[in-house]
């Protein structure tokens, strides 16, 4: 099984069927955007805060980084900047696309990894905007190093990721609402296939492999790589999950390349 390429394939799926995180936002967002009354969340739902952002957005160069589904990256073009955006699955962009022609956006869509954005130079941004969608790579030091390395000294990285927490538990029991601690973390789902015949059959389906990262690959893999961290907040799935009684299942940061 290739990885990449199976999540390639779930996430196109996804965007077929119009699951959560492939629905654009409407023209009326984007109406208000262009009058300032715009924001982004990187989580679920919580926005990031305006304070986290520059006064204007005129003019600058912003990368939303993994970000396809015509969210983030149409709301960012309409408050005024030059937003490229990629994904790892193309009808994803193709939401963005979409939008940015209804409402008459100019932005810029790039298939590509999240793990390597050689197609970019050095210092080419002056904000990178990174929902969470690093649980889709197996390592992810090499994102935060491809984001300092394309983001301008002095420019800033918002980025959302989950808790750990939210993998240690048995999901079939979780949804019966109960809280069996059962994986370790690191891991991630092709460590819960535990025969040939189980993981030919999840290479059937559309479902997403996803990687448990630890806290500290999160926030110190972000210092490693040349970012001082300077805003943290935590949201969660909006009490539609047992956990959200008794913790927040994601993590917003936001960094300033130094």
């Amino acid at each position: 099984m290739n990885p990449t390429k199976h999540n390639e394939q779930a996430w196109d799926k996804k965007a077929e069927e119009g699951s959560r995180y492939t629905k654009s936002v409407s023209s009326e967002v984007i109406k208000r955007s262009r009058s300032g009354q715009w924001s982004i969340s990187v989580t679920t739902d919580k926005p990031v805060p305006r304070g986290w952002f520059p006064e204007t957005l005129d003019g600058l160069e912003i990368l939303c980084l993994a970000s396809g589904g015509g969210q983030q990256a149409p709301v960012l073009a309409a408050a005024g900047a030059n937003v490229t955006v990629t994904d790892l699955s193309r009808k994803q962009l193709d939401q963005d696309e979409a939008v940015a022609k209804r409402d008459g956006l100019k932005l810029t869509a790039v298939q590509a990894n999240m793990t390597d954005l050689r197609m970019f130079e050095n210092d080419s941004f002056d904000l990178i905007v990174h929902p969470v969608s690093n649980l889709f790579v197996d390592d992810v030091q090499p994102v935060w190093l491809e984001a300092a390395r394309v983001l301008k000294r002095g420019g800033q990285l918002i980025a959302g990721f989950t808790n750990p927490l939210l993998w240690i538990f048995d999901d079939g029991k979780e949804q019966q609402d109960i809280l069996d601690v059962k994986h370790p973390i690191p891991s991630s789902t092709l460590d819960r296939l535990a025969t040939e015949e189980e993981r030919r059959l999840f290479e059937q389906t559309h479902e997403t492999i996803e990687y448990a990262h630890t806290l500290e690959s999160q926030i110190q893999g972000q210092i490693n790589a040349g970012f001082a961290i300077t805003g943290f907040y935590e949201d969660d799935f909006g009490g539609t999950r047992i956990l959200d009684t008794y913790i927040k299942s994601f993590i917003a940061t936001k960094a300033i390349k130094v």
